[in-house]
């Protein structure tokens, strides 16, 4: 199956309900903005909302305009046993995406338990640590404001030092589907007035290519995630002129994704305005191992280079 399958948050068992109301969109002037959501969700729920040779994906890309890519199977977010689901586009596309695929898990999760009342669910975001501090703010007022708004229950995990190179947190919502949704519209719209955040996009499976030391050893609590001795990891920094920077970046973040997949490094680019002291050049710094490094370094200069040739000729 390609790599854009899709899917969605929590596990099926963690989804909810859907109310006939519509939840507040963000603002109309920031709501064609591209941003992109992660979340997590059992291997289980992945086959039904990919659908009978991906029908269920691609009509749900179809009438989201939203692009849905799913981990592959065993690829799962490091210390658990869940997929990474990744939506992208307008912050439109990305909640119409998401809605739909919540629906579908709740309307099967419901026809199996009957319930009439609707039960309080999960969803787990996965967020960048750099971006947490925007979510939390200062002495914790905005993810305070976010609780009060949405009344959905907003947990942030601490990053976990225990896997190499691991710069991603979980996010918790606990609550209904409508709770959820309104912290979930808070909190997108949040993440994406966040330039870095914007720029930053990784694949939904780009642990794989950061993990391959890492494997998955099953125990009587259901399974542990056990680091192989790993190779020393540096962080290299070049400089990529500010013209070029689309180049690395490539349409929404795939050439980024698509080194980080091929190399296992982990890349990082500055903000705009954040040059190289005494030139116009953008700090791209490189993480990971040297044999990682070297070939992600070799990645974007061919990239760059490529483009300047064809610019010349």
């Amino acid at each position: 199956m390609e790599s854009t399958e899709s899917y969605a948050a929590g596990s099926p068992e963690e989804l909810t309900k859907r109310s006939p109301e519509q939840h507040d969109s963000s603002e109309a002037d920031s709501a064609e903005k591209p941003t992109h959501i992660r979340f997590l969700v059992s291997n289980a729920a992945a086959g039904s909302v990919i659908g009978k040779g991906g029908s269920t994906i691609t009509e749900f890309q179809a009438k989201s305009g939203a692009r849905i890519q799913l981990s592959r199977n065993q690829e799962f977010f490091p210390g658990t046993t869940d997929r990474i689901i990744m939506i992208s586009g307008s912050i439109k596309e990305v909640v119409s995406g998401l809605e739909l695929i919540l629906d579908k898990l709740h309307s099967e999760l419901h026809a199996e338990d009957g319930n009439e009342v609707e039960p309080r669910r999960r969803i787990r975001l996965v967020v960048p640590n750099s971006s947490c501090g925007g979510i939390i703010g200062k002495g914790g007022a905005t993810i305070k404001s976010f609780i009060e708004e949405s009344k959905a229950g907003i947990k942030i995990s601490p990053l976990d030092n225990t896997y190499y190179g691991l710069s991603d947190r979980l996010v918790t919502l606990s609550g209904t589907f409508e709770e959820q949704m309104r912290a979930i519209d808070l909190i997108l719209a949040k993440l994406t007035e966040d330039d870095h955040y914007s720029q930053n996009v990784h694949s939904p499976y780009s642990y794989a290519a950061g993990y391959n030391s890492v494997n998955y050893a099953p125990n009587g609590s259901g399974g542990k995630y056990q680091n192989h001795k790993e190779e020393p990891s540096n962080t290299v920094t070049i400089g990529v002129s500010d013209e070029h920077i689309g180049l690395v970046l490539g349409r929404g973040g795939r050439n980024i994704m698509e080194i980080t997949q091929m190399t296992g490094a982990r890349i990082k680019i500055s903000d705009r305005g954040d040059f190289i002291s005494g030139t116009s050049d953008r700090k791209v710094s490189i993480t990971g191992p040297q044999r990682a490094i070297q070939q992600a370094e070799t990645m974007i200069k061919q990239k760059v280079d490529s483009a300047t040739e064809r610019a010349t000729e």
